[in-house]
């Protein structure tokens, strides 16, 4: 936070020092010298080399092992057992192309030329030149390759490595179709909204858990029992542990081997960190939730939000190629981005690089900001990804943003609701709605987010656990008026001067009163339209079908209550 002075920061979060302790801190400060601006050095890429196994040792001859059967949107894992000497984080580089042969069986074991009967698919259907997908080390001399098949048929794949015992190998498997309930990943469609891989709607309810996988078995545990409660099908988390107000606790587990005292070798993964990172995340999948993983954030005190480019970038990478080929997950670049104060905009672009080159399902992907916004419009931000803008207006601007950038608007932090000091982060449960419902009308996502104190220092907003504030089954009313669209999907209509509209055209229409308390609204319907007419209470979660067809202008009664709504819905 470069805007504190020195005293803010010592007495950031409530930690004021006492007399004798800021003395001390005042005389190291004057004690230390001036000095040069330090020159940032940089770790160089590490490039695998052609000699990592002896020209002695036989080319495609490690043993390797895969399911037969699969079936489309399910991943399809390949394991190898390979070579651990040196550092095979680093000095290992593995791919596969995966082809789509077409119909038929495919038999074998797993060896040399071993095949296997299976199911398969690719990004798309794998063209001319097939699917490329990278490999990962997984530590213990075992390395994985993970395909997401996304059409039937039969498949073949073919390894390339530097290392020798792992290149070549070939084999075969069978997709079959998508398991019962299985839709596939989320991408944009109709421009401004989002479905899955097979043509049905998704409505993103999104809440936000910051470093809910870095706490106890038991809170993680008690999280996801709180989440299978709700109407919630995204969650905002992090890769990294965070560091910030109301998150002081260590993790069970770290992303690098090292220690917080020794220092970390970013050369080196942690594979257990991704496995436990990797096991929530299908937990989420299996409750229908999807994870908006968030790769960087500058809340850190461990040093991952400054490992320098090389390690960055072999971050993101493995982390795409270790849990792309699951489907209920997006890609945010970063939280608040213009925070990470050691990263300009060519390392973003640089990332989001390394991220679409080593993710052919082609996951939806964004990244957030904290002041400015990032350019949306760049060709592989596939949705904006905003934070409040104003400590009272953002929902209000969504339809706005849809015409700048011609993308989905996701709001994933529109504050939250909560009692902390910060003005982030105390809002009540009705403005948490009312922020919703607005930007809704206007077409666009807005995101939950809770932060009411309690004395173990467990905020939702963080480190999950329980929710118990009153937005959330409110925001699940608002996801059952927007699925009973046409469409299923809510798009901004022209609308009067001082009340939004909505709706899918001239068929499903609503007008959204917010803070305002009329008693009354005269409506001027489309010509040549019947209608029937709601009145929503969108705080008490009631609707009140008028008496009668509406059709030209008419009277519309109002209870004189906030946060109302008038529905028209056309009759035939």
């Amino acid at each position: 936070m470069r805007a504190l002075s020195l005293a803010q920061v010592a007495a950031f979060g409530g930690g004021a020092l006492d007399e004798a302790r800021a003395a001390e801190l005042w005389a190291a400060l004057a004690a230390v010298e001036s000095a040069a601006p330090r020159v940032r050095v940089e770790a160089p890429t590490i490039v695998p080399q052609g000699d990592y196994e002896e020209l002695g040792v036989q080319r495609a001859s490690a043993v390797f092992s895969y399911a037969g059967v699969g079936s489309v949107w399910a991943p399809f894992e390949i394991v190898f057992e390979g070579p651990s000497h040196g550092n095979p984080f680093v000095d290992v580089e593995l791919t596969a192309v995966f082809t789509w042969v077409g119909g038929g069986d495919v038999a074998g074991g797993g060896s040399a030329a071993g095949a296997a009967g299976g199911a398969g698919g690719g990004s798309a259907v794998g063209g001319a030149g097939g699917v490329r997908v990278g490999g990962f080390y997984d530590g213990g001399g075992r390395y994985g390759i993970r395909f997401m098949p996304e059409a039937e048929g039969e498949w073949s794949f073919t390894t390339t490595s530097n290392a020798r015992s792992l290149d070549g190998l070939v084999g075969g498997f069978v997709a079959g179709p998508a398991e019962p309930g299985i839709r596939g990943p989320v991408r944009v469609a109709d421009t401004f909204h989002f479905a899955y891989a097979d043509g049905t709607r998704y409505l993103p309810i999104g809440t936000t858990a910051y470093a809910w996988t870095s706490q106890t078995p038991a809170l993680e545990e008690q999280t996801l029992a709180t989440l299978a409660e709700t109407a919630f099908t995204k969650v905002r988390m992090c890769v990294f542990p965070k560091s910030y107000l109301f998150n002081a606790n260590e993790p069970e587990l770290y992303p690098y081997e090292g220690s917080v005292a020794e220092g970390w070798d970013y050369t080196r993964f942690n594979p257990a960190y991704f496995e436990h990172l990797e096991g929530r995340i299908l937990q989420l999948q299996a409750l229908g939730i999807e994870t908006d993983l968030i790769l960087f954030h500058a809340y850190d005190r461990w040093g991952f939000s400054d490992m320098g480019r090389a390690a960055d970038d072999r971050f993101v990478s493995y982390v795409v190629r270790r849990l792309g080929a699951y489907r209920a997950v997006w890609w945010s670049l970063a939280n608040e981005y213009d925070l990470l104060w050691s990263k300009k905009v060519d390392d973003w672009e640089r990332m989001a690089g390394v991220i679409t080159s080593n993710d052919p399902a082609g996951h939806l992907l964004s990244i957030h900001n904290c002041f400015g916004f990032y350019d949306y419009s760049r060709p592989w931000v596939t949705h904006s990804s905003i934070q409040r803008i104003d400590v009272y207006r953002t929902s209000e601007n969504t339809d706005a943003w849809r015409e700048q950038w011609g993308k989905p608007v996701v709001i994933d932090e529109c504050a939250y609701e909560g009692d902390i000091d910060q003005g982030w982060g105390n809002i009540t449960g009705e403005e948490m709605v009312r922020r919703f419902w607005e930007g809704a009308v206007r077409g666009g996502y807005v995101g939950h987010g809770e932060t009411y104190l309690n004395d173990r220092d467990e905020l939702w907003w963080s480190k999950g656990g329980e929710l118990v504030g009153s937005s959330p089954e409110r925001i699940a009313f608002l996801a059952s008026v927007i699925a009973s669209a046409p469409n299923g999907v809510l798009d901004p209509l022209p609308g009067d001067w001082d009340v939004p509209w909505g709706g899918a055209g001239d068929d499903y229409r609503i007008a959204y009163f917010g803070f305002n308390r009329p008693s009354y609204r005269d409506i001027t319907a489309p010509a040549g339209r019947r209608y029937s007419v709601d009145v929503i209470d969108t705080w008490n979660m009631t609707t009140e079908r008028l008496t009668g067809a509406f059709s030209g202008s008419f009277r519309v009664p109002l209870p004189r209550r906030q946060y109302i709504a008038v529905r028209l819905i056309a009759l035939p």
